[in-house]
């Protein structure tokens, strides 16, 4: 059983930047591709970011690609999102997963319970 806990989330004026932490428990995390996804009220789970088990391949949505940044430790289990130039758009609940990888969500079979990031305009 894998367990994945996201921290970081908070409230943050346009422009500014977050990093999302997101701890995984278990044996299984350098070998399986991890991502970030978010979903904000009445929209469809997007996805934001993937790296793959060496940290030698990443993927981001277009939406975020040039200000997001995914980042992993295998050593301590983590995997990071740093977020800059930040948008009142990207005001979503952010949720890490562990999967196939790729940028569909029913690729990820274990998942957080999100953290919250609000961007204020």
């Amino acid at each position: 059983q894998v367990t994945l806990v996201e921290s970081g989330g908070g409230l943050v004026q346009a422009g500014g930047s977050l990093r999302l932490s997101c701890a995984a428990s278990g044996r299984t995390f350098s070998s399986n591709v991890m991502g970030w996804f978010r979903q904000a009220p009445g929209k469809e789970r997007e996805f934001v970011a993937a790296i793959s088990r060496s940290s030698g391949s990443t993927s981001y949505g277009d939406s975020v690609r040039g200000r997001f940044t995914i980042s992993r430790d295998n050593a301590k289990n983590t995997v990071y999102l740093q977020m800059n130039s930040l948008k009142p758009e990207d005001t979503a609940v952010y949720y890490c997963a562990q999967g196939l990888g790729g940028s569909y969500y029913g690729s990820y079979k274990y998942w957080g319970q999100g953290t919250q990031v609000t961007v204020s305009s």
